[in-house]
């Protein structure tokens, strides 16, 4: 354990902006957030010598003074920071984590990392880590890691995450400017027609009891609903399989849920979809044997295209559809996996 004593820490041009809380949740790694709390709360956390709280932002130049604290020594070979070496870096990740969570490209900042499916992407709702959160005690030094956007914890592929705030609004704001592409692997149940390439219907938020709380769902709406958010879906056919259609989904709005409402609203769920989806469909799947069996929903952000924040240039990432629903494909009705378009 490292010997506890009084720390101060220089708010860098990055951290500028961040809340006091946060901040010291990216520096403390391994301090219970309990404890961080407890500590702000009780006036021994000082920004310029002055008591400051949770919410308080920090400007470039502060002065963070931290009371006595005892901080788990973390192995230093458990620094991913090795940008040019991301083989190495994707082997530390399945090392330390014990999944197959590689890294698809990172430099000075930031980093594409290939989210397996069932991890969640941050901590909340009884998950105490998620994968932000797993990147950051895997770090040696406390650099930032912030999540560019979100994907569902059932969903693989793509996953942004960026290493200066400055990194971070830049990529945001091209999220919100709808510059970005991002494009999807979907296997739909039944026969997808070829004619239905868009998807404009509006979507809305809503919650439903839940025995633990409530819980968010979206629904499909009018244009005129004083909910509605618009939400736009482009769908191109890659393969037909035996009851079932491989689509490319390419999405130009960012709406929670979105291909899995449309797809299913156009009554053609995606299967293995435990929300919007088929259930008995779904269970007849994860029973199934020979191979042949889906026990997660068939959901895979394949290719991110941006703006590289420094450079301009375009920057384009790809995950490999993962090994399990390739298997999937080529097992069923011994079809090899499909040649994916451009």
């Amino acid at each position: 354990m490292q010997a506890a004593q009084v720390r101060y820490l220089d708010v860098d041009e990055e951290s500028g902006g961040q809340r006091l809380d946060n901040f010291l949740l990216r520096c403390l790694k391994g301090v219970p957030k309990t404890h961080i709390y407890r500590i702000i709360r009780s006036g021994e956390v000082r920004v310029n010598k002055a008591r400051a709280q949770a919410q308080t932002k920090l400007a470039s130049g502060d002065r963070v003074r931290l009371p006595p604290l005892r901080e788990p020594q973390r192995p230093a070979a458990q620094d991913l920071s090795q940008g040019d070496r991301p083989g190495a870096a994707s082997r530390l990740m399945a090392e330390y984590f014990g999944k197959g969570l590689s890294i698809l490209m990172e430099d000075d900042a930031m980093l594409a990392v290939d989210k397996p499916a069932g991890l969640a992407v941050h901590g909340g709702s009884g998950i105490n880590h998620g994968l932000i959160e797993r990147l950051r005690l895997a770090r040696a030094q406390p650099t930032l890691l912030e999540l560019v956007h979100r994907l569902d914890r059932e969903t693989s592929g793509v996953l942004l995450v960026a290493k200066k705030r400055s990194v971070l609004r830049a990529l945001q704001q091209q999220f919100r400017d709808r510059t970005t592409g991002k494009t999807y692997l979907a296997l739909v149940l039944g026969d997808w027609p070829t004619r239905l390439k868009v998807i404009d219907t509006p979507l809305a938020k809503y919650l439903i009891e839940g025995a633990v709380g409530d819980e968010k769902r979206v629904r499909t709406v009018r244009s005129d609903d004083p909910d509605a958010m618009t939400a736009v879906t482009l769908v191109k056919v890659l393969r037909c399989l035996p009851g079932f259609t491989l689509l490319q989904v390419t999405i130009k709005t960012g709406r929670t849920h979105q291909i899995r409402v449309h797809l299913a609203q156009a009554g053609h769920p995606i299967a293995g979809d435990d929300k919007y989806g088929d259930f008995n469909a779904n269970r007849q799947l994860a029973r199934s044997t020979g191979g042949t069996a889906l026990r997660r929903m068939f959901l895979h952000a394949w290719r991110l295209e941006f703006d590289h924040p420094k450079s301009g240039e375009r920057v384009i990432v790809e995950a490999p559809l993962p090994a399990d629903l390739q298997d999937w494909l080529s097992a069923h009705e011994g079809l090899p996996a499909p040649a994916l378009a451009s």
